[in-house]
């Protein structure tokens, strides 16, 4: 039974989670009223299944009263707010309900770190056992390892969910010691190097014996904070390049800084949150994870950060406009993926094409490319449509996407 007091806990413990970015709340209320489905504002959030389905989850910490004071977040236990903490079965029994009422198919658990580190770890693993082995529930289940806890307390949570995370939380040493002075980068990096044995191990054993368990089927993920401190972008790829090489991460996500502190080492509360930096960086990761980019070629260290008015691949080519215009017929795959307006799936159309005829102008939209983009860095059996002395200046000024629309004039 929901009552008055657990729906109180939830309010203000969803309210807490929602600063974490690894899956984006719904916020809204929708009843069912003969209809399939339902929604609640208090924590529930979406991802994605592997096979597309979106997925709801209650998006949840356990507790917000935290022993550590990150000078950047808002349960440090400096600041002056309600604190509220889930016992194990209230956790359950909300999480149950919420099933039942098919508010929910999943949950995303994390926590601040209550008393220490090893005790958060401890109560989600409770969680995890209740809802697993007594309630029998199957539902997707993406879990905060909490850097610090006993190895083992971490490998058990880790057989029973189907996602882990371990928030970096920063882009550098400097800057953890900095904002948070209790916290060490190796404390945070331990945990990631053992969930990533222990994936490659149970893969290993799976292939071995038939009733080997499954360790974090869905692999592991972070979270980095953009806009508290002055890390530039060009060390936060590179920091997101290094994780994707060191750990196997599924996705490194970017959370533009809510002002929510005073002190004067933050950015004031009347700030506005870098929402577009943030997007830039998004944008900057699918070229590493799919563009086969390197952090060092995306932003050079005379030019660390991103012109937010030009995604950040427009940006590598204006910065290399040497390698401009490349004859779509001939290039390699590679060399297409670094072309403005050419994707992954207009690539390998293009690709698989010519090996048959010969590619023009009129062929690319029917591929996907965005052709009034792209035509400024290509030819086409020879042809050329953009501006003819490749004039970054004025290729800028045309594709420039805060330039005020104009009616074009009949006359």
């Amino acid at each position: 039974m929901l009552t008055k007091e657990l729906m109180s806990k939830l309010a203000i413990l969803a309210d807490s989670a929602k600063y974490d970015v690894s899956c984006a709340s719904s916020g809204v209320d929708r009843k069912g009223g003969g209809k399939f489905g339902n929604a609640i504002a208090s924590g529930i959030c979406h991802t994605w299944a592997s096979d597309g389905r979106c997925v709801s989850l209650l998006k949840v910490l356990i507790s917000n009263d935290c022993v550590y004071d990150c000078i950047y977040c808002v349960n440090r236990y400096s600041n002056d707010v309600e604190r509220a903490s889930f016992s194990v079965n209230e956790l359950v029994e909300l999480s149950i309900e919420f099933y039942r009422r098919n508010y929910i198919e999943g949950l995303f658990i994390s926590s601040a770190v209550e008393r220490n580190p090893n005790y958060t770890m401890e109560k989600i693993l409770k969680v995890l056992v209740a809802l697993r082995n007594k309630e029998k529930f199957t539902g997707y289940i993406h879990v905060k390892a909490i850097p610090g806890a006993d190895p083992l307390l971490i490998y058990k949570a880790g057989q029973l969910a189907d996602r882990m995370s371990v928030n970096v939380e920063l882009p550098s040493r400097e800057s953890l010691r900095l904002l948070a002075p209790q916290k060490q980068a190796k404390t945070i990096f331990l945990p990631m190097a053992q969930i990533k044995q222990s994936i490659n191990q149970s893969k290993i054993e799976m292939k071995k014996f038939r009733n080997a368990k499954k360790f974090v089927p869905g692999g592991q993920s972070t979270q980095m904070i953009i806009g508290a401190t002055n890390d530039s972008d060009r060390s936060i790829l590179m920091t997101t390049e290094k994780l994707y090489q060191s750990f196997n991460l599924k996705r490194v996500y970017f959370s533009a800084y809510m002002p929510v502190n005073e002190n004067k080492l933050l950015p004031a509360i009347q700030t506005m949150p870098p929402l577009l930096r943030e997007h830039r960086l998004y944008q900057a990761d699918f070229l590493l994870r799919f563009y086969k980019f390197k952090a060092s070629e995306i932003l050079t260290e005379t030019s660390a950060n991103f012109d937010l008015e030009y995604d950040p691949k427009m940006n590598w080519a204006f910065n290399h406009m040497e390698q401009f215009p490349m004859e779509i017929n001939k290039v390699s795959y590679s060399q297409l993926l670094r072309i403005p307006g050419i994707g992954v799936i207009s690539a390998r159309r293009i690709t698989k094409q010519r090996k048959w005829i010969k590619i023009i102008f009129g062929d690319l939209a029917k591929m996907g490319v965005v052709a009034k983009r792209a035509k400024y860095f290509i030819t086409y059996a020879g042809s050329f449509n953009g501006n003819n002395k490749l004039d970054v200046k004025v290729i800028k000024e045309v594709l420039n996407p805060s330039k005020p629309y104009q009616q074009l004039s009949l006359f």
